[in-house]
């Protein structure tokens, strides 16, 4: 099953809907609770972070039978230093994103612990795209 979805990076209010829909339809192929909430948890980081830093981007989900495969791609500003943004508190969000109880530099780190496999790449002033696996 292949799934599509188109990030607004204006709305903090539609953050994490990509994440919830698939959250749902995992629920309704009876997807074990954990597999799910790890393949949520990493989505929704993810796709927040495309919200905070990019202007929105596009996700892809592959939902086979024995894994989740999810690229999500921005055509955002990129991280310079991904080892650096890989650090727990490490975070480039604006004082207003903060204020809003995000960029508390935990995105990355939550989703290399709540994947099986992280991919990022990312260039400079083109964009990042971050593959996130799950196996179920």
């Amino acid at each position: 099953m292949k799934l599509n979805f188109e990030v607004d990076g204006d709305e903090f209010i539609l953050a994490g809907e990509a994440s919830s829909q698939v959250k749902k339809i995992l629920k309704q192929l009876g997807v074990s609770s954990e597999i799910i909430r790890r393949i949520a948890i990493a989505m929704y980081e993810a796709e927040i972070n495309m919200v905070i830093h990019a202007n929105g981007g596009k996700i892809e989900v592959e939902i086979t039978p024995k894994k989740v495969y999810i690229v999500l791609k921005d055509t955002g500003p990129g991280i310079p230093d991904i080892d650096l943004a890989m650090q727990e508190g490490y975070s480039t969000a604006s004082e207003e994103v903060r204020e809003l109880g995000f960029g508390a530099g935990m995105g990355l780190p939550n989703m290399k612990k709540y994947s099986d496999d992280l991919k990022i790449t990312s260039e400079v002033g083109k964009g990042t795209t971050v593959e996130i696996t799950v196996y179920i």
